[in-house]
């Protein structure tokens, strides 16, 4: 594959960078050229998606709306992004980004489990793309594995930021009528001291 340069950099176009990604061994998010691999998860983080998925399964059942696993790309159209959400939902049918359909560019829903390494990222120039490029995107959900904390930032709020604490809290996503526990999406989770 042909690298282009810029400055001491490679940069890859989308085509490179999905051409690579796609017979990679290891999972890489693109951003504005450069690939970066994506580490392993904790077990906490792990468990969290687990638990994640199975609130989300069944409420999803029967609704126009269906849940993607970490392995299904999103792409931001022209902002220069390619990730590797936790959990997306999409909402009516989804759109693809080419005919290889391995990369949404119509997410509903975003969510995120923050980890150390990448949650000043998720917070900052993920939310700015998510929230700027992405037209059908009504919420973004941050979840710590910290304490039992998500943080939900919803279009229909200018993107303002809800808090959703302690394990008897109830996370609500409105647009895809879902109503997220906390003590299921913390099942099992040992909170560090």
């Amino acid at each position: 594959m042909a690298l282009a340069r810029s400055g001491t950099h490679p940069v890859f176009s989308d085509a490179d960078y999905l051409r690579f990604e796609r017979f990679a061994q290891e999972r890489h998010e693109f951003i504005d050229g450069s690939v970066h691999a994506m580490a392993g998860e904790s077990p906490n983080h792990s468990t969290i998606c687990f638990n994640l998925y199975g609130s989300i399964y069944g409420q999803l059942r029967g609704k126009k709306c269906r849940g993607y696993s970490p392995n299904m790309k999103v792409a931001t159209n022209e902002a220069g992004l390619f990730s590797y959400p936790d959990l997306i939902i999409v909402c009516g049918q989804p759109t693809y980004h080419d005919k290889t359909s391995d990369v949404v560019t119509n997410p509903t829903v975003i969510f995120e489990v923050l980890s150390p390494s990448t949650e000043s990222y998720d917070r900052g120039e993920k939310f700015l793309r998510y929230t700027n490029n992405i037209a059908s995107l009504e919420d973004y959900v941050l979840i710590s594995q910290n304490g039992p904390h998500v943080e939900q930032y919803s279009k229909a709020s200018g993107w303002k930021k809800v808090e959703v604490d302690g394990l008897d809290a109830v996370l609500r996503l409105d647009v895809v009528e879902c109503e997220i526990l906390l003590s299921e999406l913390y099942d099992r989770i040992e909170f560090p001291s």
